[in-house]
């Protein structure tokens, strides 16, 4: 199929040629047409397969001159959001179509004057929104659609409440585009109560990884996984996104990896929008061979050729899985996604197996590597030699507390 057969004008298949794209991708293929006719759409697709297209081509199609805020596009992280802005403008700058993007950990200034110019799209993350709406600077009593994007991600984050507020100040009559790659439980509910007759279209089965991306799984101790990683960096030249589950563990492994002379960048929930922005930037256009993230940036990375996604720690939510592999074989292209696993982590490994239909490779931890060697003896003696931890104050005479 090509994007001609979409129903698209001759200025959106200018700006879709400019871009480079070339075929649609199946999302794209099948959200396209009944987005163009106006009807409710609900898009089950995983990550990496092109939704942001799907719905920012019809928006901007529907609202090439008119005037004034019309669409309202939510997301769940801040990186996320500031990607759709870029494909936005990317598609409507030519046909005057405009979008603010209004995100936490930045100044409100900046986006009040942002919005007080009446931009056609409001890009925005709950919980800012509803900051500017309660203060007045964020009007969206004429939005025309809206679009829910990592819908299952916004709720599994607690947005709900937030959700359901901005919801209630918008027009009753509207389209509303939901994307997901999930469509069960608390998703399918919101889905029913917001959603108009809508046409779904599903390109992966709920819990499909990426089917480019070659997966493996090595069984190591807590104490093997600093020293695997350098190990497997040592082997190739891949671009690594690395996935930690704290932020404080985050922090930790760059400093290790950075000692052992690799060029780290981190993205966490501590870190301000300015250093994460610095950071993806930088692993963009390579300054950066390594991020290490938590999962407030699963969802959020557009890198196009990241060769190497590593699961660090395996996420507590089974889905998160499947989102985080997303970031690796993206589009067109190929990639791999590696996952240690501890003892102790083994159930978290199986509900991600249950959920994926897919028993992942396990593979042999390369312990004659002189990296991975170098790496073991250089903790055991960091850690013999770091002071005993503290146990709090000690308590001199007196009755013990009670």
């Amino acid at each position: 199929m090509k994007f001609s057969d979409l129903g698209l004008s001759q200025h959106a298949l200018k700006a879709v040629s400019d871009a480079g794209y070339i075929t649609p991708t199946p999302i794209q293929a099948k959200a396209i047409p009944p987005a163009l006719q106006g009807k409710d759409v609900i898009g089950c697709a995983a990550t990496g397969t092109g939704k942001t297209a799907a719905f920012v081509l019809p928006i901007v199609e529907r609202l090439a001159g008119k005037f004034g805020t019309r669409a309202l596009v939510l997301a769940p992280t801040r990186e996320l959001a500031l990607q759709i802005g870029e494909e936005l403008a990317r598609f409507g700058a030519s046909r005057s179509v405009r979008g603010a993007t209004i995100i936490g950990g930045i100044s409100m200034r900046g986006q009040l004057n942002a919005l007080r110019a009446r931009p056609t799209v409001i890009i925005a993350t709950p919980g800012r929104l509803i900051d500017h709406m309660g203060q007045g600077t964020a009007r969206v009593d004429g939005i025309e659609v809206l679009v829910l994007d990592e819908a299952d991600r916004m709720l599994d984050m607690g947005f709900k409440p937030q959700l359901d507020r901005i919801l209630a100040k918008l027009p009753k009559t509207r389209q509303t585009m939901l994307f997901s790659a999930t469509m069960a439980g608390e998703v399918a509910a919101f889905a029913r109560t917001h959603l108009r007759d809508p046409v779904r279209v599903e390109v992966t089965p709920s819990g499909t990884t990426a089917t480019r991306a070659t997966q493996q799984v090595f069984l190591a101790t807590q104490n093997e996984k600093s020293a695997l990683l350098l190990a497997l960096l040592e082997n190739d030249a891949d671009s690594t996104l690395v996935f930690t589950r704290t932020k404080r563990r985050a922090d930790r492994l760059a400093k290790s990896l950075e000692r052992c002379g690799h060029k780290v960048a981190r993205i966490h929930a501590d870190r301000s929008q300015a250093q994460r922005r610095q950071a993806l930037d930088g692993f963009k256009s390579g300054s950066y061979r390594v991020l290490v993230a938590t999962d407030i940036a699963a969802r959020g990375i557009d890198v196009a050729d990241i060769g190497h996604v590593v699961n660090f720690d395996l996420p507590h939510v089974a889905e998160d899985y499947v989102h985080r592999i997303g970031r690796t074989a993206r589009a067109s292209a190929s990639g791999r996604a590696t996952s240690f696993v501890a003892a102790e982590e083994l159930p978290l490994l199986k509900g991600i197996e249950r959920l994926t239909r897919n028993n992942i490779k396990r593979s042999p931890i390369p312990r004659d590597s002189a990296v991975f060697i170098a790496e073991l003896a250089r903790a055991a003696t960091t850690k013999k030699n770091s002071p005993p931890p503290s146990r709090g104050r000690v308590r001199v005479g007196g009755p013990k507390p009670r």
